[in-house]
């Protein structure tokens, strides 16, 4: 299965990014915990320039703690960079907010000993469906930015005050024109970072579930109830049997049992594994 995906309005949103850059302080780059390494967008990397950068490790919740904390040791030693872990949709404003005062602390001092006010501001960027929305409103405490579980949501930077010093600009999820590795591709579709309508959901559950056999196979017999030996063709057609999803006529329901699977890992029931493997970059 091969996939691409590279909207127009996601072209516009890199060339947005590139005229306001000159403009932000610090840059709010929000990776999902369960691919922190496939969200990185190769694209981000000339615009971001020697910005400092807040990798914000979102919906850490649905991954393993004692793996995620080797990946924000693993972005804490970039440069000019820190690192936070935190579920975007319960989690308070002060870590981010302390973070941003951390990295701008030079900054901040320097206009305080001049005695004048400045609004520092940050850019939240990152690929489709990672919470970038759902941040910027839990930053300023209300409901601003547009938010949904699936990707492509946000369609236009959105500016979002978060306190009297602080305003954040909230931008479109955006990947980048092909994807070399796909590898990276099927992980981002996985998290729903993709939109489903160009994908071939038959071919993603099977990938889905290979990927589980090979690194996580209780997930699929703890949530299914069965053994996970077969090839993965086999094993849908064994999950379909299991779950007794049928059509008219007796025949087996296989979109209903790939819907499930893919809708199942998204809102973390397949277990908790990180996707991306640390030893695969060092």
């Amino acid at each position: 299965m091969k996939i691409n995906w590279f909207p127009g309005h996601m072209r516009k949103t890199l060339k947005t990014l590139s005229d306001e850059i000159k403009n932000i302080d610090v840059v709010l780059y929000v990776l999902d915990s369960r691919a922190p390494y496939s969200c990185l967008n190769p694209s981000f990397i000339k615009i971001i320039n020697n910005k400092p950068i807040i990798y914000v490790l979102n919906k850490a919740d649905l991954v393993d703690n004692d793996e995620l904390k080797k990946w924000k040791k693993y972005f804490d030693s970039l440069p000019n960079s820190s690192t936070v872990s935190l579920n975007s949709t319960i989690s308070k404003n002060k870590q981010i907010i302390n973070a941003i005062k951390n990295i701008l602390q030079s900054k901040i001092d320097y206009y305080l000993s001049k005695g004048a006010k400045k609004t520092f501001r940050a850019m939240i960027i990152g690929v489709p469906n990672c919470g970038k929305s759902t941040l910027a409103n839990n930053l300023c405490g209300k409901a601003k930015a547009v938010t949904g579980n699936k990707a492509g949501v946000t369609k236009t930077k959105q500016w979002v005050k978060v306190d009297t010093w602080i305003e954040v600009l909230d931008t479109p999820g955006t990947l980048w024109p092909s994807f070399d590795d796909q590898k990276v591709a099927h992980h981002l579709a996985f998290i729903g970072s993709i939109k489903e309508e160009v994908l071939n959901k038959d071919d993603l559950a099977i990938e889905l579930l290979k990927w589980l056999q090979e690194n996580n196979p209780l997930a699929i017999s703890n949530r299914y109830g069965v053994q996970v030996d077969d090839d993965p063709i086999v094993l849908l057609e064994t999950i379909t049997q299991k779950m007794g999803f049928k059509l008219k006529g007796n025949e087996p329901d296989y979109d209903r049992v790939i819907s499930m699977i893919i809708t199942d890992y998204k809102n973390g029931k397949l277990g908790n594994k990180i996707l991306d493997k640390l030893e695969d970059i060092r």
